[in-house]
């Protein structure tokens, strides 16, 4: 397959945003806004649609994609409790004193609801947004004016939670496919990325490959992630054959995501030899074609077609000359051995990935029991719960810890803003905090920077439109646009939502409560996004909660996830089953496993934003993520012949060291501190003579070789964890050696 040029590459880029889950979301939210307050605007007047658009941006942060049952309680907290925020607001609209007493603790509580995790920071911005939304409402000294102003937020309110929901269940078909097409892209990257590897160019270890390394294990994380929101939709009731369909070829990415963690093993022991490139080389290609395929499949059911057919890569790897072209033996290890597992892994992703086929062009039936066996598993709950709350009050809890610093920085913005000679807009000062304010020192240098360059290209972009006298209607049809590009790209790209959202609040100011000039309007709000980025950068080193302080847990959350996974995977008892049961806790072993690396990842990654005097070790860290991967590689190579080369293996030769082993990997990881080691396990040794082809024949030596090799890993990893934890144990200010 020739490699797409650039052009093309950007148009389907472009094509695959356009046609992405969140991109349509934006839309349907976007539509839910014009809808609603048109409606209101022609039955109750401007000012009524003024009030019930407020109820309507309140509810559309929390308004994502996801699973039919409950979504209708996940908008329901963002309306709840901003009502009485909204109305309380209207009543201390005249006392500015009385209102910054609001501001502040409520302030504080929006934010503590950072503590239900993911699912929180939606409801935070809600609650933030129903505040200083209302202060943009028109001052009333009325009381009747300030019910019927809270009605009108309410009447928004409770509509857009009937659109969103019906949105949802409407939508919900194209979601499933469009999760899974951005599942499968973001699989065909990772596969790139491991085939990158593969090259024959030796590469110096301090140089090109860290970054390299680094890059894998971002693209891992996204990938769990995706994973995850993929699941919690496609796996939702699968009640039909197409939905059935789906979710089956999402088991199947598991599958490949697993094949594609142990295709590289012993990848540097190969390469130690001379006369490896034409083997490599050609696993490598074999590799980035499955890739191509991989993209190919995303695009067909985004657009809706048939895929294309493509052919097995098994002949490909079956013609490869094993111990020829100067491949010859080294330091104990045979190349043609280790080149032909290393096949054998890929020729495994090649049968994934035609039964994926397959399964998207309706030529094979999906395995029902499976999918129903997992689909109640997988789905991440619904429901609220005040269970999280309860862990917050303590001082170094970062959910805690952030809830005191956003109400601070908006207590001081509330205050610069009273001060201010204009003064005629002073939320805008408080939205830019909550928009870029967040609970990581990485995040809010990210959101600062991405807020203030949008705002200035937004502000560009609504003078020319406020100067050009465009009609109401295409006025309202820019709003619209604008409004979807804001929602559809928060979570993807930022610097469009900050354009989208600034030519969106300077348009709905003229249009609504216009001021005394347009031009002031778009400077003074370039001015008080300055200030408001200013304030919240300033404020993200008070109270910080630094990597540092939660390292320590994700890494004992890291280490038990192993230990639970390798305590299933080499289980005796998935032997004698009859059934799925084994492979349904082996799923659920493996997602905590890849989740808690996920967090540790991300952890890391935001921590190189930090200062380095409270940065946590990393170098150990790198290593100790390196190393999980390894583990959960080499076991996923033992579970793939326990299930699928069962009647490969000799019974007798493979219980006790599976025993020995489990029990070994489990001891090093799941204590407290690593225990002593003198054993061996898995029996003696073994010689790579004694492996045999493992395209045929008996598979007991690999997977024997595959437990020690486990149980080494294991030891390292234990090892480099306890590094992590004496060093963490260090003041950040003080050297280890100190």
């Amino acid at each position: 397959m020739q490699p797409a040029k650039p052009f093309e590459r950007y148009q389907r880029d472009a094509l695959r945003i356009a046609l992405s889950h969140y991109v349509t979301n934006g839309l349907s939210a976007a539509l839910g806004l014009l809808l609603i307050t048109g409606s209101v605007h022609l039955l109750l007047g401007e000012f009524a649609a003024a009030a019930a658009s407020v109820g309507v941006l309140v509810c559309i942060p929390p308004d994502q994609p996801a699973p039919k049952r409950g979504k209708f309680w996940q908008l329901l907290p963002a309306f709840l409790i901003g009502l009485p925020l909204f109305w309380a607001v209207q009543v201390l609209h005249a006392a500015p004193i009385l209102l910054g007493l609001l501001l502040v603790p409520a302030s504080f509580l929006a934010f503590l609801a950072g503590g239900w995790g993911k699912r929180g920071l939606p409801i935070s911005i809600s609650v933030m947004f129903a505040m200083v939304f209302s202060m943009a409402v028109p001052d009333h000294s009325n009381s009747v004016t300030n019910l019927a102003t809270s009605l009108y937020f309410t009447l928004g309110a409770v509509a857009y939670l009937v659109w969103a929901t019906l949105a949802n269940t409407v939508l919900n078909a194209r979601y499933r496919v469009q999760m899974l097409a951005d599942t499968l892209v973001a699989l065909a990257t990772l596969m790139r990325s491991q085939a990158q590897q593969f090259s024959p160019e030796k590469v110096p270890e301090a140089g090109g490959r860290a970054p390299l390394v680094g890059t894998l294990l971002q693209q891992q994380a996204a990938l769990a992630d995706q994973l995850q929101a993929a699941r919690d939709i496609l796996l939702e009731s699968p009640g039909n054959t197409r939905r059935q369909q789906l979710a089956n070829m999402l088991m199947l990415v598991l599958d490949l995501r697993d094949h594609l963690l142990v295709c590289n093993l012993d990848l540097d022991t190969l390469k130690s030899h001379p006369g490896h490139e034409p083997v490599l080389g050609t696993l490598r290609d074999v590799l980035a074609a499955l890739a191509d395929e991989m993209d190919g499949l995303a695009d067909g059911l985004l657009l809706g077609r048939t895929p294309v057919p493509f052919a097995s890569h098994r002949p490909q790897l079956e013609s490869l000359q094993w111990g020829r072209d100067g491949m010859v033996s080294g330091n104990g290890a045979p190349p043609a051995i280790l080149a032909m597992g290393m096949s054998s892994r890929i020729g495994l992703m090649n049968d994934e990935g035609l039964r994926l086929l397959a399964l998207a062009r309706g030529d094979l039936a999906p395995n029902v029991s499976l999918v129903r066996a997992n689909w109640q598993l997988f789905v991440s709950p619904t429901v609220w719960s005040w269970a999280p709350f309860y862990a917050l009050w303590r001082w170094n809890a970062p959910p805690l810890r952030h809830a005191i610093r956003a109400a601070l920085a908006i207590g001081t913005a509330y205050a610069v803003s009273l001060a201010l000679p204009w003064g005629s807009h002073d939320y805008w000062i408080l939205l830019t905090i909550v928009v870029v304010l967040r609970g990581s020192l990485a995040q809010t240098l990210e959101r600062r920077n991405s807020r203030a360059v949008g705002t200035l290209i937004g502000c560009v972009l609504a003078g020319l439109l406020l100067y050009a006298h465009i009609s109401p209607l295409l006025l309202l049809l820019v709003v619209t646009l604008a409004q979807a590009l804001a929602h559809a790209f928060a979570l993807r790209k930022y610097l469009v939502t900050a354009v989208a959202a600034t030519v969106l609040g300077l348009l709905q100011v003229q249009m609504l409560n216009a001021g005394p000039s347009p031009v002031f309007d778009v400077v003074e709000r370039m001015l008080d996004t300055l200030l408001g980025v200013t304030i919240a950068w300033a404020f993200s080193y008070v109270l910080p909660s630094w990597e540092r302080g939660q390292t320590a847990a994700l890494v004992r959350r890291a280490l038990a996830a192993q230990a639970r996974h390798a305590h299933v995977a080499l289980g005796l008892w998935q032997l004698q089953a009859v059934d799925n049961a084994p492979e349904i806790q082996w799923r659920l072993a493996r997602r905590e496993a890849f989740d808690s690396l996920s967090a540790l990842v991300q952890a890391t990654q935001r921590a190189l934003s930090e200062p380095r005097a409270v940065r946590p070790p990393l170098e150990p860290l790198g290593r100790l993520l390196a190393l999980s991967y390894q583990l959960l590689a080499q076991l996923t190579t033992v579970k793939t012949m326990l299930l699928q080369q069962r009647g490969r293996l000799t019974p007798h030769e493979v219980e006790l060291p599976l025993e020995q082993t489990g029990k070994a990997i489990e001891a090093t990881l799941g204590a407290a501190a690593a225990p002593p080691r003198t054993d061996q396990v898995a029996g003696t040794a073994l010689e790579w003579s004694v492996l045999g082809d493992p395209f045929d024949g008996d598979l007991s030596p690999w997977l024997l070789r595959r437990l020690q090799l486990a149980d080494h890993i294991a030891l390292q990893l234990r090892a480099n964890a306890d590094q992590v934890v004496r060093e963490l144990a260090v003041p950040a200010n003080q050297s280890p050696e100190a």
